[in-house]
């Protein structure tokens, strides 16, 4: 524990006595301080998250920058104000907050995970951060993320590797991996992370959290740094990660449409209200065709579809439309420059494993790569993985103008051939096909990713509800599951292989007892609010299932 916070918790009387604050939601906590219930002031919620922030340190590793002499200020300077004039400062008013470490926040480092980016600190906030700030909330700490933030796990030479909350074995995911990891700890009143590929999806799904990918522009970026600037062929977004739906729909009110930077291209549109039909339709799929769902994976969305059901909400099951289409974009754009500027950052930094599969395409020779391409289709059978590979080579300007004309093509192809042939009020998926990876995992498994990047080549909001556990008795992989006469494997055989066969399989149902597994809320462009208001029906739904705050600490 931190020295400021073990003496908190001593000037407080105890861990038992402080820490009560962290185990409500955001948005009680703003109501209790604001309706002046005793012991409810800033300052004695932030020392509750501290002593839980500190505590999730020693347990995860998630923190990187700590912030806790300036946010006690911050804390007593809100319960001054408030003193004198009864009136909380704004929606998130005493709020502990914490931020991925790619937000600026002034005073402190930004390194995401390079040591070449170390006593180097910001000498502006984030505009993110100073809406925060304005709205209330103090920002308390920064938390860890992947090296590059490309893979979702969450380890890097500098900060180390930050585990997955329910299991010291796997990961947490990333790149927003600490601040779900922490928020999954109750260390956090509301955080903020960033998504570009499934960063504020993936963690959340992990580790048993609620999260929202916004539509492009909806949330400020000016102050976000990251591995590639200028790189604009796939946005990336910032969003809420929570303990709750609640705290994202509170986060949502305070953040969409606005900006005081004058470079920020951000439209004026703020949180809009709306209402949702009594009926929904939603349209769901268990797995996709580039590979076939975990059993638990495959759970979660059928127990979801069925709780939707019983209150009366049509679901109806479909098939993605050429979604090795969508991953062969991603791939493309992402890898046009060959990766040289993403890992330009490392410098003298150990190259993390996590890297070796996604970065391998574009750093071998054309003839090798179509060799190894070859090979896959020959002798596996898999065409999905060679098209992939074959796509992760450098390009010219001309070359990148025509995937980023395919992208537009995909994003209009799915459209008609799924919200204008259903008529959809929603889609529930996978977050991913595994309900986590073990460390390391994912240096072979990097394409199980496109399932949430499927929804950032096509610009959609997305929220994250988690649903069950890994239960080891159900979720086992049986031979109907396998036997492809029933069904099953489908997709990459070479991906595939790398999951569920060999000494130490990917998805391990007993190693994974007990870890969350979530599910994407899926929404048309624009349509956040609607997605925040599914996001309400699905978790109404699913009904009380242990998770939310304090839920960490009931799991033994």
């Amino acid at each position: 524990m931190y020295p400021v916070a073990r003496s908190l918790c001593l000037r407080g009387g105890g861990l038992t006595a402080v820490a009560r604050g962290a185990s409500f939601p955001a948005t009680e906590i703003v109501q209790s301080i604001e309706a002046g219930k005793p012991g409810w002031t800033a300052e004695s919620v932030l020392v509750a998250f501290i002593i839980r922030a500190s505590e999730a340190q020693r347990k995860i590793n998630c923190l990187t920058e700590i912030m806790f002499a300036q946010a006690l200020e911050e804390a007593r300077a809100l319960d001054a104000e408030f003193a004198r004039t009864k009136k909380i400062k704004g929606p998130l008013h005493g709020l502990p907050i914490s931020l991925k470490d790619c937000f600026k926040v002034k005073g402190y480092d930004n390194t995401i995970g390079f040591t070449q980016w170390v006593n180097n600190p910001s000498d502006v906030d984030a505009e993110i951060v100073s809406q925060i700030r304005a709205a209330g909330g103090i920002p308390f700490v920064k938390t860890n993320v992947p090296q590059t933030m490309l893979s979702f796990e969450c380890a890097n030479p500098l900060w180390g590797r930050t585990v997955n909350p329910y299991s010291p074995h796997h990961t947490c995911g990333g790149s927003s991996g600490g601040e779900a990891a922490l928020a999954a700890c109750d260390g956090s009143a509301l955080g903020f992370g960033s998504d570009i590929g499934g960063s504020l999806r993936i963690p959340p799904g992990f580790s048993g959290v609620y999260a929202l990918k916004p539509s492009q522009h909806r949330v400020a970026r000016s102050g976000t740094v990251g591995c590639v600037p200028g790189f604009e062929a796939l946005i990336a977004v910032n969003g809420p990660i929570a303990r709750s739906v609640t705290d994202i729909e509170l986060a949502s009110r305070v953040l969409f449409g606005k900006s005081d930077d004058i470079s920020e291209t951000l439209p004026p549109v703020p949180y809009r209200d709306v209402t949702v039909p009594k009926k929904l339709k939603f349209g769901y799929y268990k797995t996709d065709s580039l590979l076939k769902s975990s059993p638990a994976v495959q759970r979660a969305v059928q127990e979801t579809v069925d709780a939707l059901r019983k209150q009366g909400h049509e679901c109806v099951e479909f098939v993605v439309p050429n979604v090795i289409e969508a991953a062969r974009v991603f791939v493309a754009l992402t890898s046009a420059d060959g990766y040289k500027t993403l890992t330009s950052h490392i410098g003298p930094d150990p190259r993390d494993r996590t890297l070796f599969l996604v970065t391998l395409g574009s750093k071998l020779p054309s003839f090798i790569r179509s060799f190894a391409c070859w090979a896959a289709r020959t002798f596996k059978g898999d065409e999905a993985w060679a098209t992939l590979f074959s796509n992760s080579h450098p390009r010219n300007v001309s070359e990148f103008w025509a995937e980023t004309k395919a992208r537009n093509e995909y994003n209009k192809f799915f459209h008609e051939n799924v919200w204008g042939k259903y008529d959809f009020d929603g889609i529930i998926c996978p977050v991913n096909a595994l309900p986590t990876v073990p460390h390391g995992g994912s240096a072979l498994l990097s394409p199980l990713a496109f399932a949430t990047s499927l929804y950032n080549v096509v610009d959609h909001p997305v929220g994250i509800v988690p649903v069950t556990r890994v239960d080891q008795t159900v979720d086992v992989i049986s031979e109907a599951w396998t036997d492809p006469a029933t069904g099953g494997p489908k997709g990459s055989p070479i991906i595939y292989a790398n999951m569920y066969e060999g000494a130490k399989a990917a998805y391990d149902p007993v190693a994974m007892d007990g870890i969350p597994v979530g599910v994407q809320v899926v929404g048309r462009p624009w349509e956040d609010e609607k997605v925040v208001e599914m996001m309400k029906v699905v978790d109404g739904a699913l009904g009380k299932r242990g998770f939310g705050p304090g839920a960490w600490a009931k799991k033994a």
